[in-house]
């Protein structure tokens, strides 16, 4: 007989298709008007061949540490162990590395995407009993979005702008005149959202904003980051240069004396310092169109044009998050309010500046306003962390200083790791950098349902159930639909669930009753939803459904908040609401900055050079490598299913090219191509284009590190191996992935798909 499961994943909700204790079928929400064609992989976390099935031990690996135990190469043979020994050895290593080197050396600051249900959220679980025990050693930010909320805590008061709880695109349309995208504004990013994506609304936003006339203007490298429907203007400018152009635009504005001095006087601090800054007064140099022109390699007639359109109409500026990955990249974002508070229409309905439409689902849409189901991590006994993208900082120096938001801290000597729920060799820059790194720790643990490639590098390693395993729930603050995810399967081999491994951990540690609070999985999952329930009938007065009702339709509608123009209050009258900043302004122009004088973050802001671009002096015949996300998977989720197999090509991943550079190379579609610098180098295969400016090439991230054991040589294409692993400044500490040059050149390769070789890898460490 064939059962319907409800389920929600990051990509979208949908109803599994169950017989005989197998999933042969899904069905995407009804509800959703464009699901995610990743909902057809799901079925791949079923397959065995990249399942952890068993505990295990890495082979040579001791507890208490020892030189043996810094030698993990990825190859390392596995042993299966019983869970009651994996367990007690766990606990052991924690208490050992706690009682001798103080919790703030176990790092569980871990990372990831494993499943969006809220309360099996491994991360959170592990921080929760971690917190139990004395605490550790966390991160704060996210890789996909760091410098960005960084810059706009300090100079907007808060991160909203950048979050989802800003300006909602619905109010753009029929009163933006001039839109400009800069980066990315696509279906293709904005199919998933972390919690789960039930609606995905915004192609159906994107066609109406197309309707009602408004006229868009596309400044990207890449055509492609948005829909060719939207019959975009596109302006191909040089990667990381963003800044310069919107600056020179803020200095022609300036120039022919059309900047809304009334505005700046009103609700901005430090204007004065931006504006000698855009006249030349600082520097000598006059931030002009042909300024921004020689750096960006745009026109400088259109730029200036555009300058004169965006004080003209009705304008908005959207920025995407991949702008702020990058060398400087909080002067990407803080540029944008600049020259938004030049044209002096933030808080009116259609103009000013938003930040993160379509890099994640929710963003743009309407956003909840109660309190969505999620477990709590309890209370922090210590006050120990990194920036997110600083892990092999913090594993390579230990005792070394660092900066953060304006304080100075200290890198802790971490002895353990525990990653649970994330694959930091996916999403870290520099891999070869984070391999010498993740050799230091005396002890790793990853706790994951896949042989990942940070699995392969762990010392103890617990198998974790896939979300399909288990009953969860599914509801974030940027959606509008909770989803009952219910179990569809039996756990595959001897994997338990998240909350499972963490409530059998607690008891070896003797904190189980704290941890589980007497209930068992149900009883959370209802506890949340009531939780959130009651908030809705508190505050506005709406009744839910029941918990029973919820579980057995598998959804529920919340309340939203939608026509929303942000700051339209402080706008209005803002002495009477000041923003949460050194001035309760806009700050243009930052004393707090200026009294830290950071050499890489000025007080106001500015163009700088990045590490590595198009303009650098010793370019060297490089072109400018992005690595953006992928079409057919989730970050490194289902690499092997159908819809990611569908933009593979020859076995392994495409790499667009423009056919001018190409042929340049001797390089031909579809030809396999080696990537390389001085950090690493992988192969693609070469797919030429015309939608990419000059000297750009495009690798999606996700592929499953596959190193040739002789050269190092990756052979599935992951772009991690070629990026840059700076801070994008010492005040926000992001990473800076899409600064990054690289050669490419015509390569030949063993045919055998790289799939398969990681196949043949993983059977090769099993015993």
């Amino acid at each position: 007989m064939r059962k319907r499961i409800p389920h929600c994943s990051h990509w979208g909700a949908y109803t599994l298709l169950v017989e005989d204790g197998r999933i042969v079928g899904s069905e995407p929400f009804a509800d959703d008007p464009d699901p995610s064609p990743i909902v057809g992989s799901v079925p791949e976390w079923t397959k065995p061949e990249r399942r952890v099935l068993r505990p295990m031990v890495r082979e040579g690996w001791r507890p208490g540490g020892g030189a043996a135990n810094r030698e993990r190469t990825g190859n390392d043979r596995f042993v299966p162990i019983e869970w009651d020994e994996a367990l007690t050895l766990v606990s052991a290593e924690i208490n050992r590395v706690a009682g001798d080197h103080g919790n703030a050396s176990i790092f569980a600051g871990s990372y990831g995407w494993t499943s969006c249900g809220r309360f099996h959220h491994a991360a959170t679980l592990l921080k929760r009993l971690m917190n139990l025990v004395g605490g550790y050693t966390g991160h704060v930010d996210t890789y996909s979005i760091a410098a960005g909320p960084a810059i706009l805590r300090h100079v907007l008061g808060d991160a909203d702008a950048c979050m989802g709880r800003a300006t909602t695109l619905d109010t753009l349309i029929g009163t933006t005149e001039t839109l400009v995208v800069f980066g990315a504004l696509s279906p293709r990013t904005a199919q998933v959202e972390a919690g789960g994506a039930p609606v995905h609304g915004l192609p159906e936003t994107l066609r109406k904003l197309r309707a009602a006339g408004t006229r868009i203007i596309h400044v990207s490298p890449c055509r492609e980051d948005m829909p060719d429907w939207m019959q975009a203007e596109w302006w191909p400018i040089r990667p990381n240069t963003d800044a310069a152009l919107m600056l020179g635009m803020a200095g022609e504005i300036l120039r022919a004396g059309r900047h809304d001095q009334a505005f700046l006087q009103r609700c901005t601090s430090g204007a004065e310092r931006f504006l000698g800054y855009l006249a030349g007064k600082s520097d000598g140099v006059a931030k002009t169109a042909d300024w921004a022109a020689e750096i960006t390699g745009l026109p400088a007639d259109d730029i200036r044009a555009l300058s004169q359109t965006l004080v003209e109409t009705r304008s908005f500026l959207s920025l995407s998050w991949a702008l702020q990955r990058a060398h400087h990249g909080e002067h990407t974002y803080w540029a944008a309010l600049g020259l938004a508070a030049m044209i002096g229409q933030i808080g009116l309905r259609g103009g000013g500046v938003g930040y993160g439409y379509g890099s994640l689902n929710g963003i743009g849409g309407p956003f909840g306003t109660g309190v969505s189901p999620a477990m709590s991590q309890g209370r922090k006994p210590i006050d120990s962390f990194i920036p997110v993208a600083r892990i092999s900082d913090l594993l390579l120096s230990p005792g070394a200083r660092f900066s953060y938001q304006g304080e100075t801290r200290t890198y802790p000597d971490i002895r353990l790791v525990y990653w649970a729920g994330g694959n930091p060799y996916h999403h870290h820059q520099d891999l070869n950098r984070l391999q010498e790194a993740w050799n230091r720790p005396e002890t790793i643990i990853v706790q994951d349902p896949m042989m990942t490639p940070t699995a392969r590098r762990a010392d103890i390693l617990l198998p974790a159930s896939t979300s399909l395993e288990r009953n969860d729930i599914s509801g974030t603050k940027r959606s509008d639909v909770y989803v009952a995810m219910h179990q569809a399967i039996e756990p595959m081999g001897e994997a338990r669930s998240d909350y499972r491994i963490f409530s059998d951990l607690a008891r070896h540690l003797g904190v189980q009753a704290d941890f589980t609070e007497g209930r068992d999985e149900m009883a959370w999952i209802r506890h949340l939803y009531d939780t959130s329930a009651a908030y809705e009938r508190r505050a506005h007065g709406v009744t839910m459904p029941d918990f029973d009702t919820f579980w057995a339709r598998g959804s529920a509608r919340v309340t939203v908040k939608r026509d929303n123009v942000h700051l339209a209050g402080f706008r209005e009258q803002p002495e009477q609401h000041p923003l949460a900043t050194e001035s309760g302004k806009i700050v243009l122009g930052s004393d707090r900055l200026a009294a830290l004088a950071l050499p890489d973050c000025p007080d106001h802001p500015t163009w700088m050079e990045p590490a590595e671009w198009l303009g650098m002096p010793a370019a060297d015949g490089r072109l400018h490598l992005l690595s953006s996300q992928p079409q057919g998977r989730l970050h490194s989720q289902l690499d092997t299913g159908p819809a990611s197999l569908a933009h593979r090509r020859n076995g392994r991943e495409q790499l667009r090219i423009h056919p001018e550079d190409a042929r340049a190379r001797q390089i031909g579609d579809g030809d396999t191509v080696r990537l390389w610098n001085d950090r690493g180098q992988c192969l693609a295969t070469a797919s030429l284009t015309e939608n990419l400016g000059r000297g750009v090439v495009v690798l999606p991230v996700g592929a499953w590190l596959t190193p040739d054991g002789r050269t190092g040589l990756d052979l599935a294409g992951n772009p991690n191996v070629l990026t840059l692993d700076i801070p994008s400044s010492g005040w926000g500490q992001g990473p800076s992935a899409h600064t990054c040059m690289v050669h490419v050149e015509p390569a030949t390769a063993d045919p055998t798909d790289s799939h398969d070789i990681y196949l043949k890898q993983i059977e090769e460490q099993s015993i």
